[in-house]
């Protein structure tokens, strides 16, 4: 999908920023968003000059919508190897709490028990 062969034990991750500038990095299933964003920061791009962001630990990636917590790795979310991979790549100081399919919330009353919830993994 990309302009290169992407090696068959790597991931080719297209990150685009909030202006549409993208660029693509390879990295393998065990690199988690934080050696990411940590990478990208290190090595950016000079087309991205007048992006340049003061602190690396405000970027964040976004993959289908989520943003990515700094111990995920590509390999947990089941990215294919040798293949290209879009992703998003923003600034932000704080990342929203994980939000899973049956987590535990409080209702407007204040309470947090149910005995018929179960967490879905």
């Amino acid at each position: 999908m990309g302009s290169k062969s992407t090696p068959l034990d790597k991931i080719n991750l297209r990150l685009i920023l909030v202006s549409g500038k993208t660029k693509e990095f390879l990295f393998t299933p065990n690199d988690a968003a934080a050696d990411i964003t940590d990478y990208v920061y290190n090595n950016w791009p000079t087309e991205w000059a007048e992006e340049k962001l003061p602190e690396s630990n405000i970027l964040r990636l976004i993959y289908q919508g989520r943003f990515l917590h700094g111990n995920v790795t590509l390999g947990a979310l089941q990215l294919h190897l040798g293949k290209t991979t879009v992703m998003h790549l923003v600034a932000r100081e704080n990342l929203p709490e994980p939000n899973n399919q049956g987590q535990l919330k409080k209702d407007k009353s204040g309470e947090g028990n149910c005995s018929n919830c179960c967490i879905l993994l």
